[in-house]
């Protein structure tokens, strides 16, 4: 296991304050707090950065198909009328 890593970080105090109710409720650490807050955050973050770069490669891409708005807009009336 690799040893943890150290941040320092300026946040506000009600933010802070927060974290220390949390901590001391949860029987955690603040560190352990924010270190999954920000795993979290990392992993959503990434995911959607991930998303956005896959989605421009395709649509970048030679075989990409494009289709127009009111194209779009009548297939989906057609399927909310077929679904009703």
């Amino acid at each position: 296991m690799q040893k943890a890593a150290a941040i320092n970080l300026r946040i506000e105090p009600g933010i802070k304050t927060r974290l220390e109710k949390l901590a001391k409720a949860t029987n955690r650490s603040k560190s352990f707090i924010v270190g999954n807050a920000l795993e979290s955050y990392l992993d959503v973050n990434e995911w959607q950065i991930k998303g956005i770069q896959e989605a421009l490669q395709e649509a970048e891409s030679p075989t990409a198909e494009w289709i127009s708005h009111d194209e779009l807009k009548a297939k989906w009336e057609t399927k909310r009328v077929q679904m009703a």
